[in-house]
């Protein structure tokens, strides 16, 4: 500092600074303000036009008081400009910080909506290209971060594991990799210091390229992912055009009315004593009533046995069915026509989705395998072809052993784990996510190990639930209990262990060891837990499962890449999701007006 230079004087040239940064302040609030005032873009940019006018026309200041009203409002619009509080960090070349570290708050999407101001979910979007509704909070202080520092700087952050699962990755992480950030140091599962149950992740990035050692969990590696493996992209698999076609989600009746089932406490459903009067009174209504099934028997009976039926017309006009069924189309017209929403596109007497493609894929078929569309443990079961699946249904057109194998076993579940979405603390399977981009081992529908572990499987756990009178979810409850003793059970564990190893030999992966270990699917607070069941689960150790994950993800890359060469590759790629906003590459900032 200049000694010559007074106390008073510096006061005074720091209150006239201050007076003209106020001026520059109140211009980049009016830019927010203009944001959050509007609901739509249309109306965003008539603001942004009325107080770009104000400005050239000297009339901001009257909209000083109404914006420090704002800034102290219980949802408050309380803007900070980096650039103009820290003028010497970005003034300068290659301007940013060299370094930011942080513990970034941990919210979802539901409680940043509800914890600020409406629109806040939109700006974020809005300030970071590419990003997605649903990402945690998290996301956008990386990408801020990201943006913040100086080329060759770097930050540190705490975040939770999500940070590098499904779109809070994306938005975050993966977008960071692939403009030039680079992971050069994460500990993806350290527990909090402090009392509270919380395992975090810390993450180190560099803007640029890291020329040092990179470390993982403090081992080191060549590479660091967006999914914090040591080993394949950053980016979501793709879908494979060598599993289109295979997998889909079952029949949406909407309607209720379309089924005979006594079990129906609401009195929609028509008796099955009126159903079997019907087909004895006229043959041919049995033509269009089916066996219909659901996840709930899947997952509870134990040979997943049905106990309703389903009236089916196909795509057949309303004139044919009146004049073929009569009877059948008076129960529909009665009990479906007019209860639909009108988001409805299907006529009243068809169902809302049949999935003509599911039944023309599986028609060569005598046995197909299903898995319950939400589920807490994934346990597949094989239905004869001759019955309406519901929309609680994943459906493969898959009728063997070997492929049963293949998608029961854990490297197909711990893929369909972390890429599916979940409900509350279940798995809900989509075709898209979890099977059309998993890559399978070679030859793995008529595989002859696949096939002799996968029949032993199943026919053991088969006679297993008859035995003990138990669907899938008790006898999975049961697999995944640490207290289990029961030698069949125990039995069972074994047999799943051998198809697991037989899956990964098909790879060629010998060197992966099919070890379980009893762990917790996340974290509790065990002084407050009390007595509920905890979230335990027999399963790989996670360093097992992420080297697995890690190699299944480069071996999609491989084959999507193949696909493409050879001119195959799926009609519809995976892509962006809808939501996420796109811009061009370049600084995240907006123009002032």
């Amino acid at each position: 500092a200049d000694e010559t230079v007074s106390d008073w004087s510096l006061r005074d040239m720091w209150d006239e600074a201050q007076t003209e940064l106020r001026k520059i302040r109140l211009l980049g609030d009016l830019v927010l303000s203009a944001f959050f005032e509007g609901e739509k873009t249309k109306d965003r940019e008539a603001k942004r036009r009325e107080y770009a006018d104000a400005v050239v026309n000297k009339r901001a200041e009257e909209h000083r008081v109404r914006l420090d009203e704002w800034r102290h409002a219980e949802q408050p619009l309380a803007p900070f400009h980096w650039e103009l509080e820290f003028p010497e960090v970005f003034e300068r070349k290659n301007p940013g910080f060299d370094a930011i570290v942080g513990n970034p708050p941990f919210a979802g999407k539901n409680t940043v909506a509800a914890g600020n101001l409406a629109g806040y979910p939109d700006w974020l979007q809005e300030l970071h290209a590419e990003s997605h509704g649903n990402a945690d909070l998290v996301a956008h202080f990386f990408r801020r971060a990201f943006n913040l520092v100086r080329t060759a700087g770097a930050f540190g952050l705490i975040a939770t594991k999500t940070i590098a699962q499904g779109d809070t990755r994306a938005t975050g992480l993966r977008w960071i990799c692939e403009h030039g950030g680079e992971i050069f140091a994460a500990r993806k599962r350290v527990k909090w210091p402090g009392q509270a149950a919380v395992v975090v992740s810390v993450l180190h990035v560099m803007k640029g390229s890291f020329r040092g050692p990179r470390r993982l969990n403090d081992r080191e590696v060549d590479k660091l992912t967006a999914f914090l493996f040591h080993r394949g992209g950053h980016d979501d698999p793709a879908r494979l055009a060598a599993n289109a076609g295979k997998s889909f989600v079952g029949s949406y009746v909407l309607g209720m009315g379309f089924t005979f089932d006594d079990t129906d406490t609401k009195g929609v459903a028509t008796s099955l004593a009126e159903m079997r009067r019907l087909i004895e009174k006229d043959p041919r209504n049995g033509d269009v009533i089916f066996p219909y099934i659901g996840g709930e028997e899947v997952n509870t009976s134990p040979t997943h046995a049905h106990h309703r039926f389903v009236i089916n017309f196909g795509e057949r006009s309303e004139e044919e069915c009146r004049r073929r069924w009569p009877d059948l189309m008076a129960i529909v017209q009665a009990k479906v026509r007019g209860t639909r929403a009108s988001h409805s596109t299907a006529a009243w007497w068809h169902f809302e989705r049949l999935r003509p493609e599911l039944y023309a894929a599986i028609a060569g078929l005598e046995r197909v395998l299903v898995i319950s569309r939400v589920t807490e443990h994934p346990g597949l079961a094989s239905l004869g072809r001759n019955m309406v699946f519901s929309e609680q249904l994943i459906v493969f057109g898959l009728p063997g052993h070997a492929a049963f194998s293949a998608v029961q076993s854990r490297p197909h579940e711990i893929w369909a784990r972390f890429f599916a979405s979940s409900l509350e603390d279940r798995l809900r399977y989509t075709p898209s996510d979890c099977f059309e981009t998993f890559p399978f081992p070679p030859a793995w529908e008529t595989h002859p190990s696949l096939e002799a572990t996968g029949k032993a499987y199943y026919e053991f756990r088969a006679a297993l639930m008859i035995r003990n009178q138990e669907g899938l979810t008790k006898t999975y409850n049961r697999f995944h209990d640490p207290e289990e003793r029961d030698p069949e059970i125990l039995k069972l564990r074994e047999l799943h262990a051998a198809m697991d190893r037989a899956v990964l030999d098909a790879y060629g992966w010998t060197d992966i060891p099919t070890a379980c270990e009893f762990l917790l699917d996340y974290e509790i607070d065990e002084a407050t837990w009390g007595d509920k069941k905890k979230p335990w689960r027999y399963r790989w150790p996670d360093e097992v499962r992420d080297e697995v994950l890690a190699r299944l993800l480069e071996l999609n890359a491989e084959r999507a890449k193949a696909e493409a060469l050879a001119g195959a590759a799926a009609k519809k790629p995976r892509g962006r999701k809808p939501s996420a906003r796109k811009r061009p590459n370049g600084p995240e900032t907006l123009d002032l007006f």
